[in-house]
């Protein structure tokens, strides 16, 4: 009877250590292929080429807006309304003389502000503010797609204070109507030039170029052309100069083979 028992004690001790080296066994298996995955992916993520390709292109507005403003100060509102409405048609007849089309001409709603006339005391207080007249001022805004002619005649429309008008012209603003696919356009020559600088970089390091990983586009700038305008991180974007450069980057990632 002991015999037996003793027989069986051996034999449930020896089916334990089988079974706890299996079980290691299987651990150290599953550790070796999680480190060997961790690894591989790793060294794989490693493997890649960042670079950041750059397309620049010259153009010329075609879209010129341009302002200006006038003004008259009198002690009754109704003279000084009757006046600043002679400015306005004395302007307007002077812009279409110009070869503006009316149809460019927008006016704006005019402004009235009553003014006061300070007097002070011998401690330098405000005694007394006497009313000192209306003055209204009105704009002339301009939008057109001439910008050669706009632009000329903004520089020629203070001949109107030859003429007893106060008038303050604005400097021109200038624009791109068609900048969405000129965006379009450089972002692909952006990332052309991206793919070609990986390209040269895999091969002169001895590899091949893999698929791409990752594609983003940088910073859309316009600036004007042979200027020393600084890039900001949100992008430039110059509306003073007629004759403009953009510039867009692309950063590109890629594996390799």
């Amino acid at each position: 009877m002991n015999t037996t028992n003793e027989s069986t004690s051996i034999y449930n001790r020896i089916s334990h250590s089988w079974l706890s080296a299996i079980i290691f066994a299987i651990a150290i298996c599953v550790a070796a292929w999680m480190l060997s995955s961790a690894w591989r992916k790793t060294h794989y993520m490693a493997e890649t080429i960042k670079v950041t390709g750059l397309a620049e292109k010259n153009f010329v507005s075609d879209l010129i807006v341009w302002s200006g403003s006038f003004s008259r100060r009198m002690m009754s509102m109704q003279e000084a309304f009757a006046a600043l409405k002679r400015d306005a048609d004395a302007i307007q007849k002077y812009l279409i003389s110009k070869g503006v089309s009316q149809k460019e001409i927008v006016f704006s709603s005019v402004n009235i502000n009553k003014e006061y006339k300070n007097t002070y005391d011998k401690n330098g207080q405000v005694a007394s503010s006497i009313f000192d007249g209306y003055t209204l001022t009105q704009s002339v805004n301009i939008e057109s797609k001439d910008v050669d002619k706009i632009e000329t005649m903004s520089r020629e429309v203070t001949e109107l204070i030859n003429n007893g008008i106060e008038f303050n012209s604005s400097e021109p603003r200038y624009y791109y109507t068609n900048l969405a696919q000129l965006k379009l356009e450089m972002l692909s020559a952006a990332t052309a030039d991206a793919k070609n600088r990986a390209d040269r970089i895999a091969k002169n390091a001895g590899g091949s170029l893999g698929s791409l990983r990752n594609a983003a586009m940088g910073i859309f700038q316009i600036s004007g052309q042979n200027s020393n305008e600084e890039y900001s991180y949100g992008g430039n974007f110059n509306t003073s100069s007629k004759n403009k450069t953009a510039s867009i980057t692309a950063r590109l990632e890629f594996g390799i083979d």
